[in-house]
C-alpha cells in the first residue's frame, strides 16, 4: 500500500514566512497614527476586473475609432482613480488607541476596545478591524477572520471591540491587528498592520464540576474557638443573623422552615466557626496527574471558596499566598495560577 506524504503548500509557506518577517519589523505600540509609511493599497479582484474591462474598451475604441468608447473608457478610469485617492485618504491620518484588556479565563473569548479618532472635517466610512493571523491567536475551530466595522464621524471618535480567543494561559501579548477599508467603490483595498504592546493575563479554565473543597489544616487556636462556640450555643457553623451579614451566608432552607412555623428568625453561616481549620489549596490536594488539569481544579476551588466567603490560601510550585478573602486576594491567587 502506497503511503503519501502531504507536503505544505509552498505558496502558503512562503507567505507565512514573509508575513512573520514583515511583522517582526513593526514596533510594539498601543497608539498609532496612520501615515503614508504604514498604509498600503492594492487593487481588489473587482478592481482587477475593472482594469481588464477598461483595457478591452480602450482596444475596441482604438480599433473601431469610437469616440463614445473613448469617453466611456476615460470616464470609468477617472472614477477609479478618484476612488483610489478617496480610499487611501479614508485610512490615512486616522489615530488608533488601544484600551488595555482585562484578565480572562482560558478558552473564553477576550474582548478589548480600540478607540479610533478622526481629526478630518469629513466622516470616514467603512473602517474594519480584525486579528491579522487568527490561526495563531485563536483555537483551531475559530480560525476565520471576524471583522468589526464602524464609521468615524468628522472630528470625532468611535470605539471598536475586537475579540479573540487566547490559545493558552499565562501572560500573553495581544495578537497583531489589521485595519482596512474598501470605501467607496470596493476596487482598492487599503490596509495597515499594527502590533499592540499591551498584554493580557489568561487564567486557567476552571473545572466544570469540581469536587468539594479539601479538608483544612488545624489551627493553633482551633480548640479554644470550638470551646467558646459550644458555651455560646453556636454549633455546626450556624449562628443568628447579624446586620451586615452577606446574603450568600444566610441559610435559606432553615429560614424557609422558620417562616413556615411563623418565625422571622434568620440564620447565617458562622465563617469564624467553620474556619477553625485553615483552608489550603495546593496541587497535592487536587489529586490529578496533569498540570493543566490540576490548575483548572485549583482555579475552580478558588472561585468556590471566594463564593462561600471563606478564608483560603494557595500553595503552588514553592510559592505561597497566606489565607485571606476578598477580591484582591482572589485576583492574586488567580494570577499565581496563571503564571506558574
Amino acid at each position: 500500500m502506497a503511503v503519501f506524504a502531504f507536503m505544505p503548500n509552498p505558496a502558503r509557506l512562503l507567505r507565512q514566512r514573509f508575513q512573520s518577517w514583515f511583522e517582526s519589523r513593526l514596533p510594539f505600540t498601543d497608539s498609532v497614527t496612520l501615515t503614508q509609511r504604514n498604509v498600503y493599497i492594492l487593487p481588489t479582484r473587482p478592481g482587477l476586473m475593472l482594469g481588464a474591462t477598461l483595457l478591452v474598451l480602450l482596444v475596441a475604441s482604438i480599433n473601431y475609432q469610437l469616440n463614445l468608447g473613448y469617453l466611456l473608457t476615460f470616464l470609468l478610469a477617472g472614477c477609479a482613480l478618484v476612488g483610489m485617492h478617496v480610499s487611501h485618504a479614508t485610512l490615512r491620518g486616522l489615530a488608533m488607541n488601544l484600551v488595555a484588556p482585562r484578565a480572562q479565563y482560558a478558552g473564553a473569548t477576550a474582548i478589548f476596545d480600540i478607540k479610533l479618532t478622526n481629526t478630518k472635517a469629513a466622516t470616514r466610512y467603512g473602517l474594519g478591524l480584525s486579528v491579522l493571523n487568527p490561526q495563531a491567536a485563536t483555537a483551531p475551530k475559530a480560525s476565520a477572520l471576524h471583522w468589526a466595522w464602524t464609521d468615524v464621524p468628522a472630528q470625532g471618535s468611535s470605539v471598536v471591540q475586537v475579540a479573540f480567543t487566547p490559545p493558552r494561559r499565562g501572560l500573553q501579548r495581544l495578537p497583531t491587528l489589521t485595519a482596512e477599508t474598501r470605501f467607496p467603490l470596493g476596487t482598492f483595498r487599503v490596509w495597515t498592520v499594527w502590533r499592540p504592546a499591551a498584554q493580557i493575563l489568561v487564567y486557567p479554565a476552571p473545572e466544570l464540576n469540581p469536587p468539594p473543597l479539601p479538608p483544612g489544616e488545624p489551627r493553633a487556636q482551633g480548640a479554644a474557638t470550638a470551646a467558646r462556640s459550644q458555651n455560646s450555643g453556636e454549633f455546626d457553623g450556624i449562628r443568628a443573623y447579624r446586620r451586615g451579614d452577606p446574603l450568600k451566608l444566610v441559610v435559606w432552607k432553615k429560614a424557609a422552615r422558620a417562616q413556615a412555623t411563623g418565625s422571622n428568625e434568620l440564620l447565617s453561616r458562622d465563617t469564624q466557626q467553620t474556619q477553625q481549620q485553615a483552608l489550603w489549596l495546593d496541587a497535592q490536594a487536587a489529586g490529578l496527574p496533569e498540570q493543566e488539569a490540576r490548575l483548572s481544579r485549583l482555579c475552580a476551588w478558588v472561585l468556590m471558596a471566594d463564593r462561600l466567603g471563606l478564608d483560603y490560601g494557595l500553595r503552588l510550585a514553592g510559592r505561597e499566598i497566606k489565607p485571606a478573602r476578598g477580591e484582591a486576594h482572589k485576583r492574586a491567587c488567580l494570577e499565581m495560577l496563571a503564571t506558574c
